[in-house]
């Protein structure tokens, strides 16, 4: 199983976790693993039209997945995937 580090906003979903385990051959396969583990965690992250939210970020062992693959980005079961908002604003 590939570990899942949680940003602060998705912990109370997991039960207040900072990680979690899921499986899949691709992102979208272990979000939707998440999902069936975890109900609603990933409704932030993936649009309802499938693809990865705008404002949210993922790595897959550091990498950014939309260079790789996006939701077809293949994980393995020693992989750390990371869900990281996007976080804009500050002074101009």
């Amino acid at each position: 199983m590939a570990r899942v580090k949680l940003p602060t906003i998705l912990r109370p979903k997991a039960e207040g976790r900072v990680a979690v385990e899921a499986e899949g051959r691709t992102l979208r396969e272990l979000f939707a693993d998440l999902e069936t583990r975890y109900p609603g965690i990933t409704e932030t992250v993936v649009t309802e039209d499938g693809a990865l939210h705008r404002f949210v970020n993922v790595y897959v062992n550091d990498e950014d997945v939309r260079y790789l693959g996006s939701l077809e980005t293949e994980v393995g079961v020693d992989d750390t995937i990371s869900i990281l908002p996007a976080v804009a604003g500050g002074r101009s």
